[in-house]
């Protein structure tokens, strides 16, 4: 009988055995368990799809604003550089224009040497033909009225020399590059 009680013993520490849900004929399970549970899980889902869809709008709205200010940046820093160029464009320029003067007044001077005379020439005007390609312009407004944003009036003359408050002689030619100025030119007005 000892052998017997040692049976039951394994018996009681065995764990049960899981109950299986009664199935109907037609393959249905029970209305009242299945109703309810299969209903929470649906409004769950419901929930964290609405969730995932608000979250997932909010992500590609900031994709967008992200997108738009690199974009913004990106033309900026087009400007700047652009910018930038010509700013170091202009100050080159302005470290050339006292050679066009020097090579204008090389030309002014009479020579023996026709050689000599010919060869500055050629070089001021592939300087000259140089910077008007990159749009350096000659300010010479000999005869019309003085602007200061274009000239600076270093002497005064007399009303025999002109019409007063217009440019009578031109000292030092002034260039520009589009609208800015690269250096004035320097003038004598007739006062008035």
């Amino acid at each position: 009988m000892s052998k017997i009680k040692k049976k039951d013993k394994k018996t009681v520490n065995q764990q049960p055995e899981e109950i299986e849900t009664p199935v109907m004929e037609d393959g249905a399970a029970d209305a009242e368990v299945t109703g309810e549970e299969n209903k929470a899980p649906e409004r769950d889902l419901e929930k964290e799809l609405e969730e995932a869809k608000k979250l997932s709008d909010e992500y590609l709205n900031m994709a967008q604003r992200v997108q738009a200010d690199f974009d913004n940046f990106r033309r900026r820093n087009k400007d700047v550089r652009a910018d930038s160029f010509e700013d170091g464009a202009r100050e080159f320029i302005k470290t050339i224009l006292p050679v066009m003067d020097n090579l204008e007044r090389a030309l002014d001077v009479e020579s023996s040497d026709e050689k000599l005379h010919e060869g500055v020439a050629m070089v001021y005007r592939q300087l000259n033909d140089a910077l008007e390609k990159r749009g350096v312009q000659a300010v010479s407004r000999l005869g019309e009225k003085f602007d200061p944003n274009l000239e600076n009036a270093v002497m005064q003359g007399d009303e025999s020399e002109g019409e007063p408050g217009t440019v009578c002689a031109v000292f030092q030619k002034g260039y520009r590059m589009g609208d800015a100025v690269l250096r004035h030119a320097m003038v004598k007005v007739v006062a008035g």
